[in-house]
């Protein structure tokens, strides 16, 4: 049966991302990025229990985080969500010379020499800055880019996402049985594959040390990385000071090896790969956009594989 409730509210939430597009794509960016910082402290205060779990994600980054220096840290982390969305939403409209000017990459040159393996290449990047912009640059420049979502509800909220990822020319594939098919497609025809992996969102991750305290990462990008041979190198992309500014940071690709069993080479990778995340994320942790329980610790945390929440 209909819940009239729960079907305005899930109309209310598209139109309400429907009409910041329209509102992004129409305001001139310095204007865009004032508002977006007059609104973002009253985000903030409407979602305490948001607030307090960035908090304590921070204080896993830096420890040395207390009083007023976290409470300003957290609100940039906030001030940061914002600027994601709304420059996302522009994003499409934007002319190519433009967005080639407000980009800028140190150690590209790991995805050229990947790529010119001929096996493809993994692209692993934490929730970190403005992640889209850079793939918008990359099919600005030709490559062939495969990015794994999250699925989101109401379903026509994910469509219009798919939809707004779709027209900055990137292949969007959800997370579930679609994916490994994809993802192997992708690879095959010598493509750049992104995964979001500081959080095991579909299950069946990997027992690892992340920012001091053990919890799971996916193990998609060891396990990939070692089956087909694609370079995994972790990526990170960041909010610069200019308006529109992005710099993105390719690390070296990791060094996967089969030693032993598939299980524990990919576990070996994986913790390697959680050394990179957190060096990347340590570089500007208030661009993190780690909102929810990531950790066993985590008020709310539910492991994705055991609903008691047990690793």
């Amino acid at each position: 049966m209909a819940d009239p409730v729960a079907d305005l509210a899930d109309a209310l939430t598209v139109g309400g991302y429907r009409l910041g597009s329209l509102v992004a794509r129409l305001t001139p960016a310095p204007i865009a990025r004032g508002t977006l910082w007059f609104l973002a402290p009253g985000l903030a205060l409407s979602q305490p229990d948001r607030r307090r779990m960035i908090e304590r994600h921070l204080r896993r980054v830096n420890p040395a985080l207390t009083g007023l220096a976290l409470r300003r840290a957290s609100q940039q982390a906030f001030d940061s969500y914002m600027r994601y969305w709304a420059e996302s939403f522009r994003l499409p409209s934007l002319p190519k010379r433009y967005v080639d000017r407000m980009f800028t990459v140190d150690g590209f040159h790991h995805i050229e020499d990947g790529l010119a393996l001929g096996k493809g290449v993994i692209l692993a990047l934490p929730h970190l800055g403005g992640w889209e912009w850079a793939g918008r640059w990359m099919t600005d420049r030709g490559h062939d880019l495969t990015v794994i979502v999250e699925p989101l509800e109401p379903p026509e909220l994910f469509d219009w996402f798919v939809k707004l990822r779709t027209d900055l020319g990137m292949n969007v594939v959800p997370l579930g049985p679609r994916a490994v098919p994809a993802i192997g497609a992708a690879l095959a025809r010598n493509g750049v594959v992104c995964l979001l992996c500081d959080r095991d969102i579909g299950g069946g991750g990997v027992d690892v040390e992340f920012f001091g305290e053990t919890t799971r990462l996916p193990a998609g990008p060891a396990l990939l990385g070692l089956r087909t041979g694609a370079p995994v190198l972790p990526t990170g992309v960041y909010f610069t000071e200019r308006i529109d500014g992005h710099h993105a940071v390719v690390r070296p690709p990791l060094a996967l090896a089969r030693e032993g069993g598939l299980r524990e080479s990919v576990r070996v990778g994986t913790e390697a790969l959680a050394r990179e995340l957190e060096g990347l994320i340590r570089r500007a942790p208030e661009q993190w956009h780690m909102f929810q329980p990531n950790w066993p610790s985590d008020p709310g945390w539910t492991s994705p594989d055991r609903p008691d929440g047990r690793i």
